[in-house]
């Protein structure tokens, strides 16, 4: 099966027009052996680099902005009415033991707001858990990797210590911390208390880094570090964020991430759109850069999941072509103008006439209307909505949702 797209996106520095795409499909494909599909952009799905499955409610928390430091921001939450409208449905008792029901219901919402703006992968920044809970999910939940929740607070929601936990990585998987988030002088030491701990590795991950100096930028370049930068979590909480233009001059590997939307944006698309507003001079193709190749390296993942391959394509975001340029038009869309997701050979959301062609089990997915078109999507986000909303007595709405 063969589709051919106005431009494919192979990389960020890298344009096929009119290119056939091969796709890789699980099952056997019931359409035409070729289709033309123009007005349209072929990306590989994105990869979110930050998330926190479980706590993707609405609307966001915070009520005494701007925090001196989130540290500050975690016991406020605790008082606000997303956190405690939350709690009508499932209360974290501390253990994090996410496999629970109403907990995992949460976590797949999560997995949706990834799915409906194009993510293939996403990291759930959480103490590690069952292998049974990185399976059944809609997308790619990185599931190699250890943590901790930061600096200050240490491991308050589970896991080891920061030192035994990086000690476990082996220099081979993604060690993730936040870290200097924040202004004062708590989240300004929290560099040099990393380091004397022996965490600035080659694997660290560090999340957020409002507070670090060019000095310590310039160490985090030195060693090789990654860094994932939440723009739109950074502005709300905080007040400021990153010093993006050092890590770029620097050469960081700078990645994005949405946090969650008790802080954050509604979905990647969101952040690229915050990001470029905020600092327009940074190319796209960088901000593309940070959801693609500097991702899978900060994660580990495969090289390969962060391009398009045109001559086995198992992997692809078919977006609507809004803008000229195809960087341009992340800007510009939404989930209604993905026509096509597909991941590992799988279809997971798109216009419901591929649904078609797809040698599919209908029951594995749902269909629903986003504006004037008819979409599907795996799995059945309706009824996730709809026992939240049994639980709580109304009906909740996710602005990440699109019905």
């Amino acid at each position: 099966m063969k589709i051919k797209t106005t431009v494919s996106v192979i990389k960020a520095d890298r344009f096929e027009y009119e290119t056939e795409l091969h796709l890789k499909i699980k099952g056997d494909f019931l359409g035409p052996d070729s289709i033309d599909i123009p007005d349209t952009y072929a990306y590989a799905p994105f990869i979110n680099s930050h998330d926190h499955l479980i706590g993707n409610w609405f609307p966001r928390s915070g009520d005494n902005r701007p925090y001196a430091n989130s540290h500050i921001w975690v016991e406020d939450m605790k008082e606000s009415f997303a956190y405690q409208e939350r709690n009508n449905f499932w209360v974290n008792d501390g253990k994090f033991e996410l496999t629970e029901p109403n907990a995992y219901i949460l976590a797949q919402l999560g997995c949706y707001k990834n799915l409906f703006s194009g993510c293939g992968y996403v990291q759930d920044h959480a103490p590690v858990q069952k292998p049974s809970y990185y399976k059944g999910f809609p997308i790619s939940v990185v599931s190699s990797y250890r943590q901790c929740h930061s600096i200050t607070l240490e491991n308050w929601w589970g896991g080891k210590s920061a030192v035994q936990e990086m000690a476990l990585t082996k220099g081979k998987m993604p060690f993730i911390i936040h870290l200097s988030e924040g202004t004062d002088d708590i989240t300004c030491k929290e560099f040099s208390q990393l380091k004397k701990q022996n965490l600035l590795q080659p694997n660290l991950l560090i999340i957020h880094g409002v507070a670090l100096s060019k000095a310590e930028l310039k160490e985090i370049a030195k060693v090789g570090a990654s860094i994932c930068w939440c723009p739109t979590s950074n502005y709300y909480l905080i007040g400021k964020t990153l010093d993006i233009e050092t890590c770029l001059e620097l050469g960081v590997n700078v990645v994005l991430g949405t946090d969650s939307t008790q802080t954050g944006g509604i979905n990647i698309f969101d952040e690229i759109t915050t990001a470029h507003l905020k600092f327009p001079e940074i190319p796209l193709a960088t901000l593309y850069e940070m959801i693609s190749v500097n991702a899978a390296k900060a994660l580990y993942l495969p090289k390969d999941v962060a391009l398009l391959h045109p001559q086995n394509t198992a992997d692809l975001l078919l977006i609507d072509a809004v803008e000229h340029d195809p960087l341009e038009n992340l800007l510009e869309v939404n989930s209604e103008h993905i026509q096509l997701l597909l991941h590992k050979g799988l279809p997971l959301y798109g216009d419901a006439q591929w649904l078609e062609y797809f040698n599919s089990v209908p029951t594995d997915y749902t269909e629903f209307r986003v504006g004037k078109r008819e979409k599907f999507v795996i799995g059945d986000p309706l009824e996730l909505n709809d026992i939240i909303d049994a639980a709580l007595g109304y009906h909740k709405d996710f602005p990440y949702l699109p019905f």
